[in-house]
This record gives structure tokens, C-alpha cells and sequence, in this order.
């Protein structure tokens, strides 16, 4: 299989990118297509890729992280996204792994690739610890106002997602609300609460923030507004811990003994909730495959990425959510990109900007 990484995106590009892609071809003897600025990528790859299954090819610009969704997609078609939007759209990549703007990258994959039949919008899924093993967390970023059929689609994409991905025979889907009780949060999700529990899926009801760690549930579904807020509030409340750790560690000729000998466990421990170990999230829904990485992604993940991206082509996930669609007799609105995957109009898409970590990602003024 060979996946195409947008070269050009993200807070370190193209070094970053350019070494993931080398670890990928070395590690998972994966066949990588660079996608951006071609002199100046020959020039950072030097004689690195020799031997490698690594390929360039070119696109004159790049999007920007402050750059909004309709620029990306109006007035940069020859972008390093666009590009390789269109290799995956033309079948000449199995996927797309982005460490660039994620509104972009979502804006302009929907529209260049378009949607799965029983899916009106793409959502983000994230790997998280919990105490039972990973949750996956569903959407963070993609869909700041869905609706209530909608956070149905993003179910039964989290658990197919869960059930190939991350070997979870039967997940367990819950709904991220403020409390337990069916009739608790607002319209939307109660809404989704009677959809869900009608749904072929195990709904185990509602869940809260703080169930998320705990192994409640295997899938939790939420709209991408307040899963962005849960999983920044994650990855901040980690960095916290981590910092706090190594002060105390260190506050002592007692703390640094603890710490030298207890080495290996904190290892494994920096190891299960690090983002670069999972890889990114992928925008579940596309016809096609694209993974979002973190915006300071380093090159472990950029090649945990493109490893995604290699386990979901490989376990078919997007036929099986097709067909979970299916059972529940609902079909693809398709409000913003009609059957030829042409845009109709660009402020339909209205996916948040923020990077994502996992813990999900690029001439003419006409789109």
C-alpha cells in the first residue's frame, strides 16, 4: 500500500514529515509519496531515501495553519493537501497523513474525495488511555455543531473503528453528556440518545468526562466542539502531570534514587499516553483514507500515522462502516458536495481549526 504524507504541513514541516516518512519506509517497509515544494524536499532528503520506497511529488503551495478552510479550498488548488487529495481521489495513494491545518485538510478532502453513502460529514477519532485498555473518542474537531443523526454516523464509525482497529469484539458506545440519566445535556444530545439506543450498536447510555479514563466505554461519542475542549484539557492536564513528576522526582536525593531505579516504569508510562505513539486521527467518513496528526507532530508520529493509515486500509474499515450505515436505513444528506464531489458551497464546511493530537492532521481562484 502507499500512503502520500503532506510534506508541507505542520509546525516543523518539511523536516519533520520528510523524517517520518523515512522511519515508515524503514520500520514498516510502507511505500511513502512526499507531497510538496519538489527542490526544496530533494534537498532536505538528500541521499537518505536511497534504497527506500520513497517517492516525491511536486505542489507549488502550502496552507498555512491560520489559513481558513474556505482559502484552503478556493484559492489553493495547487497545494500540498490538494494534491495529494487528489493522488488518493484518483487511486494512485491508499491514503493521506497531514500534520497540517486540520480545517483545511478536512475542508478540502470532503470536498476532493467526498463521503462514504450514509455519511453527511467526516469526523475525527482519537486513541486514548483508559484503565482497561483505549477508548476512542469521536469527533474532536471536525463538526462544532452536528446534529443528532449525525453523532449516529459518528457511532457506528467509532465502533467499527474500534472493533478492526483496536480488536474490541463487541465496543461499548457511549454518549458524552453531563450526567448519567437519559433526559440530561441539551437537544442534541438527547436527540442522539433516542437514535442510539435504536442503533445496532452496544449503546451503554451516557456517559461523563471523567468516565472517559475510567474503561466505561470502549467508544465515546461526542459533537467536535466539546470533544476538542476534553482532549486539549487531556493533553494539558499530561504535561502538567509529567512536569509535576519530574520536580518532586527531583526535589530529593530520595526522589532521584525512586527515580532511577522505577526508570523502566515511567518509560511505559510516557509511552501509553504520548501522542506521537498513536499516530494521529483519522477523518472517518471520506471515501478515502486521510489521518490528522498533531501540528508539532515529531517524526514518530508522522510514521505512527502513516502505520494507521496502513492498519485501516488493511482491515477495510470504511467498507464495514458503509455497511453499519446500511442497517440503520439513513442516507448521506450531502448539504455541501454533490454527486461529481464538487463544492456547492464552502461555508457549509465549518470544521473547527485547532491540530488534534491521538491519542487524527494539503493557479485557479475556482475550488
Amino acid at each position: 500500500m502507499k500512503i502520500a504524507v503532506d510534506a508541507m504541513g505542520g509546525d516543523h514541516a518539511p523536516e519533520h514529515p520528510i523524517n517520518g516518512a523515512l522511519l515508515a519506509a524503514r520500520e514498516l517497509n510502507a511505500e511513502v509519496v512526499l507531497v510538496g515544494d519538489e527542490p526544496r524536499l530533494v534537498r532536505a532528503l538528500g541521499d537518505r531515501g536511497a534504497g527506500l520506497a520513497i517517492e516525491i511529488v511536486h505542489a507549488e503551495q502550502a496552507i498555512g495553519m491560520d489559513e481558513s478552510p474556505a482559502t484552503a479550498v478556493r484559492r489553493k488548488r495547487k497545494s500540498s493537501i490538494h494534491v495529494a487529495a487528489r493522488l488518493l481521489r484518483d487511486g494512485e495513494v491508499d491514503g493521506i497523513v497531514s500534520a497540517g491545518n486540520t480545517g483545511a485538510v478536512m475542508a478540502v478532502s470532503k470536498v476532493i474525495v467526498g463521503t462514504l453513502v450514509g455519511v453527511d460529514r467526516p469526523a475525527l477519532a482519537v486513541v486514548l488511555p483508559s484503565k482497561t485498555g483505549r477508548v476512542v473518542l469521536i469527533d474532536v474537531g471536525a463538526n462544532i455543531a452536528p446534529k443528532s443523526s449525525q453523532l449516529l454516523q459518528f457511532a457506528a464509525m467509532g465502533h467499527h473503528f474500534a472493533r478492526e482497529i483496536l480488536a474490541i469484539d463487541r465496543p461499548r458506545v457511549g454518549l458524552l453528556s453531563i450526567g448519567e440519566e437519559e433526559l440530561k445535556g441539551n437537544d442534541l444530545i438527547r436527540g442522539a440518545h433516542k437514535l442510539l439506543r435504536d442503533a445496532p450498536i452496544d449503546f451503554c447510555g451516557n456517559v461523563e468526562a471523567g468516565d472517559l479514563y475510567r474503561g466505561v466505554a470502549d467508544v465515546v461519542v461526542s459533537d467536535g466542539f466539546t470533544g476538542n475542549i476534553v482532549l486539549k484539557t487531556s493533553e494539558a492536564a499530561v504535561d502538567a502531570l509529567r512536569f509535576l513528576l519530574r520536580e518532586e522526582l527531583g526535589s530529593s536525593i530520595a526522589g532521584r534514587l525512586g527515580a532511577l531505579l522505577a526508570r523502566g516504569s515511567f518509560k511505559s508510562f510516557a509511552r501509553r499516553v504520548d501522542y506521537a505513539e498513536f499516530g494521529g486521527a483519522p477523518l472517518l467518513g471520506l471515501k478515502g483514507l486521510c489521518v490528522i496528526c498533531h501540528g508539532r507532530s515529531n517524526p514518530r508520529a508522522i510514521r505512527s500515522g502513516v502505520r494507521v493509515a496502513l492498519e485501516y486500509r488493511r482491515h477495510q474499515v470504511n467498507e464495514r462502516i458503509e455497511d453499519l450505515l446500511a442497517q440503520t436505513g439513513r442516507t448521506a444528506d450531502h448539504d455541501v458536495v454533490d454527486q461529481a464531489g464538487a463544492l456547492d458551497s464552502v461555508d457549509e464546511i465549518r470544521p473547527n481549526g485547532p491540530e488534534v493530537v491521538a491519542a487524527s492532521t494539503a493557479g485557479s481562484d475556482e475550488a
